[in-house]
């Protein structure tokens, strides 16, 4: 997928990714296409590279094509007004890319249990543009546990998780909306993302999407060691 994306500039890595059909909505592409990847990553040089970087504190930021995928899955949950939670939220790209999704009058929680991300993250949404969304409380940074997500901003009729969990976490099926879906990388060794979809009676449907790599959802000192 790397070789086939990768671009010179923002606009030709989403071009790059609109031509090997990766995106199947405007909507998303838009969303993407104006939240300039360079301002979420340590490499600068590589930052319209179509693949996971290190971002420092043993995590990364994942592929582009694997944010478009996740925000295609969640997009019937994206709609302006929204409650969105982004767990493992790192540099705060796909919390930029997910407020654009669910504004005017949308919010999205962001949730590293990493610190020093989320103060990082806070600076890349402000050096974006998204200082007055960070004010306005649209957009909420926070730093915690994400297997516990953050019951105060919920339910979320969205929720994505960018790191494996063993099982899915109960309290993010608590937190989804009725109806509201769930994107997350699920497994240890063998690793799928999960479509977890509550219906507005409260009943749970799961599917398995496809074959993924992600690094493990864990706490902060089994991160660092």
């Amino acid at each position: 997928m790397a070789w086939r994306c990768t671009g010179r500039t923002n606009s030709q890595l989403i071009a790059n990714m609109k031509a090997n059909g990766i995106f199947h909505s405007e909507r998303v592409m838009s969303a993407m296409n104006a939240v300039d990847r360079a301002r979420y990553v340590l490499d600068k040089a590589d930052a319209y590279e179509d693949s996971p970087q290190p971002i420092g504190h043993s995590a990364t930021i994942s592929a582009p094509h694997m944010h478009a995928y996740a925000s295609e899955h969640l997009l019937p949950y994206l709609r302006p007004g929204s409650k969105v939670l982004d767990v493992g939220s790192g540099s705060g790209y796909l919390v930029a890319v997910l407020h654009n999704l669910v504004s005017p009058g949308g919010k999205v929680v962001g949730i590293d249990h990493i610190p020093e991300l989320v103060d990082w993250s806070v600076e890349n949404l402000e050096a974006d543009g998204l200082g007055e969304a960070l004010r306005t409380g649209e957009i909420t940074m926070t730093a915690g546990d994400g297997r516990q997500g953050y019951p105060a901003g919920g339910p979320y009729d969205a929720i994505h998780v960018g790191a494996a969990a063993p099982t899915v976490p109960q309290a993010l099926v608590d937190q989804l909306a009725s109806p509201g879906r769930m994107f997350i990388p699920v497994g240890s060794f063998m690793q799928y993302i999960e479509q977890i979809d509550k219906d507005e009676h409260g009943n749970i449907h799961q599917k398995k999407v496809m074959g993924v790599r992600y690094v493990p959802l864990t706490d902060r000192e089994t991160q660092l060691g």
